[in-house]
């Protein structure tokens, strides 16, 4: 009777463990995924610095918040454009890979370590030379993985003393056209690939679908489990050229009011120099937009947060295209 209370006692006290952890105990070696708490920026190549911070800084109205200097010395190599305390666009001022503008995409944890761990026992490859997380130069912890399309996807827990802590309250001035990400968008080809390694190994849902055809899907949006703000998959039956892939891979950007933003930018367009067409359109998702473009065709979509008619958008049932090859 003793050993068996004492065996229902171990039992019992292992459920509890269990219980907390979110883990079996059988399965108490193996990391549980840790949060992902939104997106933290996307990086885009450039070509010509100084028109790149005209449309960001003069004509979108935000502030650069610090840079990365080229090895050798002679200018910045990374400009991060603040548009709130955990969200930026990095600018890259370099040849980009051949594959269009898109550097790569960035979500933040609250522990890389957990999460880097957490991957490897998935079997997802960490691009990681020093095979550990590390710091970066901005003194964010952070490593690097590819999703099934190729995309650089960097994991970062923001740090206590980085740059990014420094500048808090820093270079958030009024003049910012928007203060959030709403989401990013990138280019996808098989939808299930993507579905397993964002939504099943990340823990991303799949908040919305959409279609502007019946005979074939073509926006699949996936909301981290912990956050807000998303990732929007732009599905393709045939892939962009590259210098063409900066429409699909965009950055989109949250504003209350499309009409009172739209003004706003036309006082700023002559100024910062930008005379492409701004008109407001409501998207397939009810929602109104304005798109535009910065100097290497890489598109920032201001979109407002609600639906015309306060009601949400039909999930479309159109299938997903199957590229295959074409990619």
């Amino acid at each position: 009777m003793i050993h068996t209370r004492l065996l229902a006692g171990g039992l019992l006290a292992a459920a509890l463990m269990a219980q907390q952890t979110g883990k079996s105990p059988a399965a108490s070696s193996v990391p549980v995924r840790p949060k992902v708490l939104g997106v933290a920026h996307m990086a885009i190549y450039v070509k010509d610095l100084d028109k790149t911070r005209k449309f960001y800084e003069s004509f979108m109205g935000f502030a650069e918040a610090f840079t990365l200097p080229k090895k050798d010395g002679t200018g910045a190599r990374i400009v991060f454009v603040k548009v709130n305390e955990r969200q930026y666009i990095e600018i890259f001022n370099e040849a980009d890979r051949g594959e269009g503008q898109l550097n790569h995409i960035s979500f933040y944890t609250d522990n890389a370590d957990q999460m880097y761990a957490y991957l490897k026992t998935r079997g997802v490859a960490v691009l990681s030379d020093k095979g550990a997380v590390s710091k970066g130069q901005t003194g964010n912890k952070n490593f690097n993985v590819k999703d099934p399309d190729g995309h650089i996807v960097e994991i970062v827990e923001y740090q206590p003393e980085s740059w990014t802590a420094r500048a808090a309250g820093k270079f958030l001035p009024d003049t910012r056209i928007s203060t959030q990400i709403m989401h990013l968008g990138v280019l996808v080809g098989e939808l299930d690939k993507a579905n397993k390694f964002y939504g099943e190994t990340l823990g991303f849902k799949e908040s919305w679908r959409g279609s502007g055809s019946p005979r074939m899907l073509s926006w699949v949006n996936m909301r981290p489990a912990e956050a807000d703000d998303y990732l929007e998959f732009m599905l393709y039956n045939s892939i962009p050229a590259p210098d063409a892939r900066g429409t699909k891979n965009h950055v989109s950007l949250t504003v209350p009011d499309a009409d009172k933003a739209l003004a706003e930018l036309k006082k700023r367009a002559g100024a910062a120099g930008y005379d492409r067409e701004m008109t407001i359109q409501t998207g397939i998702n009810k929602k109104r937009q304005i798109n535009l473009y910065d100097p290497d065709g890489t598109r920032i979509e201001l979109m407002e947060p609600n639906t015309i008619d306060g009601q949400p958008a039909a999930n479309s049932t159109a299938p997903a295209p199957h590229p295959g090859q074409a990619q």
